[in-house]
């Protein structure tokens, strides 16, 4: 009894933590959850990308409501995203429900690629500056109007289905994406946009996932406790703090993750 209680209170721990970086940048969702949930706790990562899926729908949910009483959502750029990523999400669940049961090589290709993901996040994070600077030095480079829309659709279809494999991407990837073809928004706006369209991309993911069997509840249960209050209170406190620090830090720590997660 005890140890279940010791685990539980790990549980509540952890999605207190990625809750809190989650709420204060729109990023660290999947990219932290799902290694935590199979590096640390050992949940095999079929499950562990389902649990948090449905995890990130809700606790997002709530991220969203608070950035939206700051005014912090660009719903046109939320509606262009969603256009993509449901779709390729509905697709890629489709196709993850012909492929039948899974089997060893298939787990190691996800793991595989939650650990690519990883990387990808972390280096998306580090390079964020740069790519900031390249953009407002040429923005003549960059697409606008018709073409504007048409690669915001094409980013949200690319990230429906990183996110529905590995429950990745929809956080750091999708906010240095948002930042570059945005480069106009503020840190709180790119964080608000961020959060509200994954919404519903993880949970149509969410969805997917419980229809295929791999959502614990429990464990999604003991998640929620933790991160519920703790993204409230990250969404709030984002439009003040500095965020230098809390990027460097995660960026390390997925960066560490990611190759840990490919070199298993």
């Amino acid at each position: 009894m005890f140890e279940a209680l010791q685990g539980s209170l790990h549980y509540v721990f952890s999605g207190a933590l990625v809750g809190l970086l989650v709420g204060l940048t729109g990023v660290g969702g999947g990219s932290l959850m799902t290694p935590i949930l199979t590096l640390i706790f050992g949940v095999a990562p079929t499950t562990a990308v389902g649990t948090d899926l449905a995890f990130a729908a809700i606790t997002k949910g709530i991220g969203t409501a608070a950035h939206r009483l700051h005014g912090n959502v660009k719903w046109n750029i939320v509606g262009l995203l969603c256009a993509g990523s449901l779709t390729t999400a509905t697709a890629s669940i489709l196709v993850l429900k012909q492929l039948g049961p899974i089997s060893k090589d298939w787990v190691h290709f996800i793991t595989f690629s939650i650990g690519v993901s990883v990387l990808l996040t972390a280096l998306s994070l580090t390079v964020r500056t740069r790519i900031l600077e390249w953009v407002k030095k040429n923005p003549k480079k960059m697409p606008h109007g018709l073409g504007l829309k048409i690669t915001t659709v094409l980013i949200g279809g690319v990230i429906g289905i990183l996110v529905t494999i590995s429950s990745i991407g929809a956080g750091a990837i999708g906010a240095t994406l948002i930042l570059m073809l945005y480069p106009h928004l503020k840190t709180s706006e790119v964080a608000g946009t961020d959060i509200a369209y994954a919404v519903p991309l993880t949970a149509l993911a969410g969805v997917g996932h419980w229809w295929l069997g791999n959502v614990d509840f429990t464990l999604l249960f003991g998640l929620l406790v933790g991160s519920v209050p703790a993204i409230w209170l990250g969404a709030r406190l984002s439009s003040t703090l500095p965020e230098k620090f809390t990027r460097t830090a995660l960026a390390i720590t997925l960066l560490l993750v990611g190759i840990k997660l490919i070199t298993a």
